[in-house]
Protein backbone atom coordinates (compact mmCIF):
# COMPACT_ATOMS: atom_id res chain seq x y z
CA UNK A 1 0.00 0.00 0.00
CA UNK A 2 2.83 2.38 0.92
CA UNK A 3 4.58 1.60 -2.35
CA UNK A 4 1.41 2.42 -4.29
CA UNK A 5 1.05 5.76 -2.50
CA UNK A 6 4.66 6.68 -3.15
CA UNK A 7 4.21 5.72 -6.80
CA UNK A 8 1.16 7.96 -7.25
CA UNK A 9 2.65 10.92 -5.33
CA UNK A 10 3.46 13.78 -7.71
CA UNK A 11 7.06 14.59 -8.06
CA UNK A 12 8.26 17.87 -6.63
CA UNK A 13 8.61 20.51 -9.27
CA UNK A 14 12.08 21.95 -9.37
CA UNK A 15 11.93 25.62 -10.35
CA UNK A 16 13.76 26.38 -13.51
CA UNK A 17 16.73 28.71 -13.12
CA UNK A 18 16.01 32.31 -14.01
CA UNK A 19 17.35 33.51 -17.29
CA UNK A 20 20.61 35.33 -17.05
CA UNK A 21 20.60 39.07 -17.38
CA UNK A 22 21.17 40.07 -20.98
CA UNK A 23 22.51 43.54 -21.58
CA UNK A 24 21.49 43.36 -25.22
CA UNK A 25 17.87 42.46 -24.40
CA UNK A 26 17.74 45.18 -21.74
CA UNK A 27 19.04 47.74 -24.22
CA UNK A 28 16.60 46.68 -26.92
CA UNK A 29 13.65 46.88 -24.53
CA UNK A 30 14.57 50.37 -23.44
CA UNK A 31 15.21 51.56 -27.00
CA UNK A 32 11.86 50.15 -28.08
CA UNK A 33 10.07 51.91 -25.20
CA UNK A 34 11.97 55.13 -25.92
CA UNK A 35 11.00 55.37 -29.58
CA UNK A 36 7.55 53.80 -29.24
CA UNK A 37 6.61 56.42 -26.62
CA UNK A 38 7.86 59.13 -29.00
CA UNK A 39 5.72 57.64 -31.75
CA UNK A 40 2.65 57.73 -29.51
CA UNK A 41 3.23 61.42 -28.83
CA UNK A 42 3.58 62.08 -32.55
CA UNK A 43 0.37 60.15 -33.24
CA UNK A 44 -1.66 62.84 -31.43
CA UNK A 45 0.09 66.07 -32.47
CA UNK A 46 -2.51 68.59 -31.31
CA UNK A 47 -2.87 67.19 -27.81
CA UNK A 48 0.91 66.87 -27.49
CA UNK A 49 1.45 70.42 -28.77
CA UNK A 50 -1.05 71.89 -26.30
CA UNK A 51 0.51 70.01 -23.38
CA UNK A 52 4.01 71.11 -24.38
CA UNK A 53 2.84 74.72 -24.77
CA UNK A 54 1.48 74.74 -21.22
CA UNK A 55 4.67 73.15 -19.87
CA UNK A 56 6.93 75.47 -21.88
CA UNK A 57 5.24 78.64 -20.63
CA UNK A 58 5.21 77.30 -17.06
CA UNK A 59 8.97 76.75 -17.19
CA UNK A 60 9.81 79.94 -19.13
CA UNK A 61 8.02 82.41 -16.84
CA UNK A 62 10.18 81.92 -13.70
CA UNK A 63 13.32 81.77 -15.83
CA UNK A 64 12.50 85.12 -17.45
CA UNK A 65 11.74 86.63 -14.06
CA UNK A 66 15.03 85.35 -12.68
CA UNK A 67 16.95 86.73 -15.69
CA UNK A 68 15.34 90.13 -15.21
CA UNK A 69 16.31 90.21 -11.53
CA UNK A 70 19.84 88.98 -12.22
CA UNK A 71 20.40 91.72 -14.79
CA UNK A 72 18.88 94.29 -12.43
CA UNK A 73 21.32 93.28 -9.71
CA UNK A 74 24.18 93.87 -12.13
CA UNK A 75 22.72 97.26 -13.04
CA UNK A 76 22.47 98.49 -9.46
CA UNK A 77 25.96 97.37 -8.58
CA UNK A 78 27.30 96.08 -5.33
CA UNK A 79 26.36 97.63 -2.01
CA UNK A 80 29.94 97.34 -0.85
CA UNK A 81 31.02 99.68 -3.64
CA UNK A 82 28.49 102.28 -2.49
CA UNK A 83 29.30 102.07 1.23
CA UNK A 84 32.10 104.63 1.01
CA UNK A 85 31.52 108.11 2.46
CA UNK A 86 32.61 111.09 0.38
CA UNK A 87 33.63 114.08 2.52
CA UNK A 88 34.12 117.26 0.47
CA UNK A 89 36.49 119.62 2.22
CA UNK A 90 35.91 123.36 2.25
CA UNK A 91 37.45 125.27 -0.67
CA UNK A 92 40.84 126.70 0.14
CA UNK A 93 41.82 123.98 2.62
CA UNK A 94 45.52 123.37 2.19
CA UNK A 95 47.00 119.91 1.61
CA UNK A 96 48.61 119.72 5.07
CA UNK A 97 45.28 120.28 6.82
CA UNK A 98 43.62 117.68 4.61
CA UNK A 99 46.30 115.09 5.39
CA UNK A 100 46.07 115.84 9.11
CA UNK A 101 42.30 115.42 9.07
CA UNK A 102 42.67 112.16 7.12
CA UNK A 103 45.20 110.93 9.71
CA UNK A 104 42.74 111.57 12.55
CA UNK A 105 40.07 109.63 10.68
CA UNK A 106 42.41 106.68 10.09
CA UNK A 107 43.00 106.48 13.84
CA UNK A 108 39.30 105.88 14.51
CA UNK A 109 38.09 102.37 15.24
CA UNK A 110 35.03 102.72 13.00
CA UNK A 111 37.11 103.65 9.91
CA UNK A 112 38.66 100.97 7.74
CA UNK A 113 40.50 103.18 5.24
CA UNK A 114 40.73 106.77 4.05
CA UNK A 115 41.69 107.83 0.52
CA UNK A 116 42.64 111.42 -0.21
CA UNK A 117 41.68 112.74 -3.63
CA UNK A 118 43.36 116.01 -4.51
CA UNK A 119 41.64 118.71 -6.62
CA UNK A 120 43.96 117.87 -9.52
CA UNK A 121 42.95 114.20 -9.43
CA UNK A 122 39.28 115.16 -9.23
CA UNK A 123 39.57 117.49 -12.22
CA UNK A 124 41.33 114.85 -14.30
CA UNK A 125 38.69 112.27 -13.42
CA UNK A 126 35.95 114.75 -14.28
CA UNK A 127 37.52 115.33 -17.70
CA UNK A 128 37.66 111.61 -18.42
CA UNK A 129 34.07 110.87 -17.36
CA UNK A 130 32.28 113.89 -18.81
CA UNK A 131 31.87 115.58 -22.17
CA UNK A 132 33.12 118.96 -20.92
CA UNK A 133 36.83 118.36 -21.37
CA UNK A 134 37.16 121.18 -23.90
CA UNK A 135 35.15 123.58 -21.78
CA UNK A 136 37.31 122.92 -18.74
CA UNK A 137 40.40 124.16 -20.56
CA UNK A 138 39.13 127.74 -20.44
CA UNK A 139 39.12 127.75 -16.63
CA UNK A 140 42.02 129.63 -15.06
CA UNK A 141 41.73 127.82 -11.73
CA UNK A 142 40.57 124.49 -10.35
CA UNK A 143 37.17 124.88 -8.64
CA UNK A 144 37.11 121.37 -7.18
CA UNK A 145 37.86 120.90 -3.45
CA UNK A 146 39.84 118.06 -1.86
CA UNK A 147 37.75 114.94 -1.20
CA UNK A 148 38.21 112.23 1.40
CA UNK A 149 36.86 108.77 0.50
CA UNK A 150 36.17 107.10 3.85
CA UNK A 151 35.46 103.35 4.08
CA UNK A 152 33.52 102.78 7.31
CA UNK A 153 33.73 99.74 9.52
CA UNK A 154 30.37 98.69 10.99
CA UNK A 155 27.44 101.09 11.29
CA UNK A 156 28.45 104.41 9.67
CA UNK A 157 25.68 106.49 11.25
CA UNK A 158 27.80 108.09 13.98
CA UNK A 159 30.71 108.65 11.61
CA UNK A 160 28.51 110.40 9.02
CA UNK A 161 27.02 112.68 11.69
CA UNK A 162 30.45 113.68 13.03
CA UNK A 163 31.81 114.32 9.53
CA UNK A 164 28.89 116.63 8.78
CA UNK A 165 29.52 118.57 11.96
CA UNK A 166 33.28 118.91 11.34
CA UNK A 167 34.47 122.46 10.68
CA UNK A 168 36.77 121.50 7.80
CA UNK A 169 34.10 119.54 5.94
CA UNK A 170 31.81 121.39 3.56
CA UNK A 171 29.55 118.53 2.42
CA UNK A 172 29.16 114.79 3.11
CA UNK A 173 27.74 112.40 0.53
CA UNK A 174 26.63 108.94 1.63
CA UNK A 175 24.33 107.16 -0.82
CA UNK A 176 24.54 103.53 0.29
CA UNK A 177 21.19 103.59 2.07
CA UNK A 178 19.07 103.71 -1.07
CA UNK A 179 21.14 100.92 -2.60
CA UNK A 180 20.65 98.81 0.49
CA UNK A 181 16.92 99.32 0.20
CA UNK A 182 17.01 98.52 -3.49
CA UNK A 183 19.00 95.33 -2.85
CA UNK A 184 16.50 94.37 -0.17
CA UNK A 185 13.69 94.82 -2.69
CA UNK A 186 15.59 92.76 -5.25
CA UNK A 187 16.22 90.07 -2.65
CA UNK A 188 12.52 89.92 -1.90
CA UNK A 189 11.73 89.73 -5.61
CA UNK A 190 14.29 86.95 -6.03
CA UNK A 191 12.66 84.97 -3.25
CA UNK A 192 9.31 85.54 -4.96
CA UNK A 193 10.81 84.23 -8.21
CA UNK A 194 11.98 81.11 -6.38
CA UNK A 195 8.51 80.55 -4.93
CA UNK A 196 6.98 81.12 -8.37
CA UNK A 197 9.41 78.64 -9.91
CA UNK A 198 8.49 76.06 -7.28
CA UNK A 199 4.76 76.52 -7.83
CA UNK A 200 5.02 76.40 -11.63
CA UNK A 201 7.35 73.41 -11.41
CA UNK A 202 4.75 71.65 -9.28
CA UNK A 203 2.10 72.62 -11.84
CA UNK A 204 4.24 71.12 -14.62
CA UNK A 205 4.64 67.96 -12.55
CA UNK A 206 0.88 67.66 -12.12
CA UNK A 207 0.20 68.34 -15.81
CA UNK A 208 2.60 65.58 -16.87
CA UNK A 209 1.22 63.22 -14.24
CA UNK A 210 -2.37 63.82 -15.35
CA UNK A 211 -1.40 63.38 -19.04
CA UNK A 212 0.28 60.08 -18.27
CA UNK A 213 -2.71 59.01 -16.18
CA UNK A 214 -5.01 59.59 -19.15
CA UNK A 215 -2.61 57.60 -21.32
CA UNK A 216 -2.74 54.76 -18.80
CA UNK A 217 -6.54 54.84 -18.83
CA UNK A 218 -6.55 54.67 -22.62
CA UNK A 219 -4.26 51.64 -22.62
CA UNK A 220 -5.97 49.78 -19.78
CA UNK A 221 -6.71 46.64 -21.79
CA UNK A 222 -3.13 46.42 -23.05
CA UNK A 223 -1.78 46.81 -19.51
CA UNK A 224 -4.23 44.23 -18.18
CA UNK A 225 -2.98 41.68 -20.72
CA UNK A 226 0.62 42.43 -19.75
CA UNK A 227 -0.22 41.91 -16.07
CA UNK A 228 -1.99 38.62 -16.82
CA UNK A 229 1.09 37.43 -18.67
CA UNK A 230 3.18 38.16 -15.57
CA UNK A 231 4.83 41.41 -16.59
CA UNK A 232 6.63 43.10 -13.71
CA UNK A 233 5.77 46.60 -12.55
CA UNK A 234 8.93 48.04 -14.10
CA UNK A 235 7.98 46.66 -17.52
CA UNK A 236 4.47 48.11 -17.26
CA UNK A 237 5.81 51.46 -16.07
CA UNK A 238 8.67 51.80 -18.56
CA UNK A 239 6.84 53.22 -21.63
CA UNK A 240 5.07 55.81 -19.49
CA UNK A 241 8.37 56.89 -17.94
CA UNK A 242 9.76 57.53 -21.40
CA UNK A 243 6.62 59.50 -22.28
CA UNK A 244 7.30 61.72 -19.27
CA UNK A 245 10.94 61.94 -20.36
CA UNK A 246 9.92 63.25 -23.79
CA UNK A 247 7.39 65.67 -22.33
CA UNK A 248 9.99 67.13 -19.96
CA UNK A 249 12.73 67.34 -22.60
CA UNK A 250 10.57 69.00 -25.24
CA UNK A 251 9.10 71.37 -22.65
CA UNK A 252 12.61 72.42 -21.61
CA UNK A 253 13.62 73.04 -25.23
CA UNK A 254 10.44 75.04 -25.81
CA UNK A 255 11.05 77.18 -22.72
CA UNK A 256 14.58 77.99 -23.91
CA UNK A 257 13.20 78.93 -27.32
CA UNK A 258 10.65 81.25 -25.69
CA UNK A 259 13.40 82.90 -23.65
CA UNK A 260 15.44 83.40 -26.82
CA UNK A 261 12.47 85.00 -28.57
CA UNK A 262 11.89 87.38 -25.65
CA UNK A 263 15.58 88.32 -25.63
CA UNK A 264 15.45 89.06 -29.36
CA UNK A 265 12.39 91.29 -28.87
CA UNK A 266 14.07 93.19 -26.01
CA UNK A 267 17.46 93.49 -27.72
CA UNK A 268 16.91 97.05 -29.04
CA UNK A 269 15.63 98.55 -25.73
CA UNK A 270 18.48 96.85 -23.86
CA UNK A 271 20.99 98.34 -26.30
CA UNK A 272 19.62 101.83 -25.63
CA UNK A 273 19.78 101.18 -21.87
CA UNK A 274 23.42 100.06 -21.97
CA UNK A 275 24.28 103.08 -24.13
CA UNK A 276 22.74 105.35 -21.48
CA UNK A 277 25.11 103.79 -18.93
CA UNK A 278 28.13 104.29 -21.25
CA UNK A 279 28.19 100.52 -21.83
CA UNK A 280 29.22 99.94 -18.21
CA UNK A 281 26.30 97.55 -17.93
CA UNK A 282 25.86 94.53 -20.22
CA UNK A 283 22.67 92.51 -20.21
CA UNK A 284 23.18 88.76 -20.34
CA UNK A 285 21.07 85.68 -20.97
CA UNK A 286 21.39 82.08 -19.91
CA UNK A 287 24.80 80.48 -20.18
CA UNK A 288 25.35 77.05 -21.75
CA UNK A 289 25.65 75.45 -18.31
CA UNK A 290 22.40 77.08 -17.20
CA UNK A 291 20.63 75.89 -20.36
CA UNK A 292 21.80 72.35 -19.71
CA UNK A 293 20.62 72.65 -16.11
CA UNK A 294 17.18 73.80 -17.32
CA UNK A 295 16.97 70.81 -19.67
CA UNK A 296 18.04 68.43 -16.92
CA UNK A 297 15.51 69.90 -14.47
CA UNK A 298 12.63 69.78 -16.98
CA UNK A 299 13.48 66.20 -17.97
CA UNK A 300 13.60 65.19 -14.32
CA UNK A 301 10.21 66.82 -13.73
CA UNK A 302 8.72 64.91 -16.65
CA UNK A 303 10.19 61.60 -15.53
CA UNK A 304 9.10 62.15 -11.93
CA UNK A 305 5.53 63.08 -12.89
CA UNK A 306 5.21 59.97 -15.05
CA UNK A 307 6.75 57.80 -12.35
CA UNK A 308 4.31 59.01 -9.68
CA UNK A 309 1.28 58.58 -11.93
CA UNK A 310 2.24 55.12 -13.18
CA UNK A 311 3.35 53.85 -9.78
CA UNK A 312 0.12 54.97 -8.14
CA UNK A 313 -2.06 53.10 -10.61
CA UNK A 314 0.12 50.01 -10.46
CA UNK A 315 0.07 50.06 -6.64
CA UNK A 316 -3.73 50.37 -6.60
CA UNK A 317 -4.04 47.54 -9.10
CA UNK A 318 -5.47 49.83 -11.75
CA UNK A 319 -6.10 49.31 -14.50
CA UNK A 320 -6.81 45.58 -14.47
Amino acid sequence: MNRRIEKNRPKSVVPEPRAKFSLRAWREQHLYSLFSSLGRLAARPWATALTLAVLGFALALPLLFWLLLDNARGLTGNVADASAISAFMKPGTDAAAVQAFAGRLRARADVAAVTVKTPEQGLEEFRERSDFADALRVLHYNPLPPVLIVDPRGDPGVLVAQLRSAAAVDRVQYDAQWRQRLNAILGLALRGAQVLAGLLGLAALLVIGNTVRLDIAGRSEEIAVMQLLGAEACCVRRPFLYSGFWYGTFAGVLSLMLIGIVQAILAAPLARLTAAYDHAFAAHGLSVAQMLAVLAASTTLGWLGAFLAASRHIALGQPR
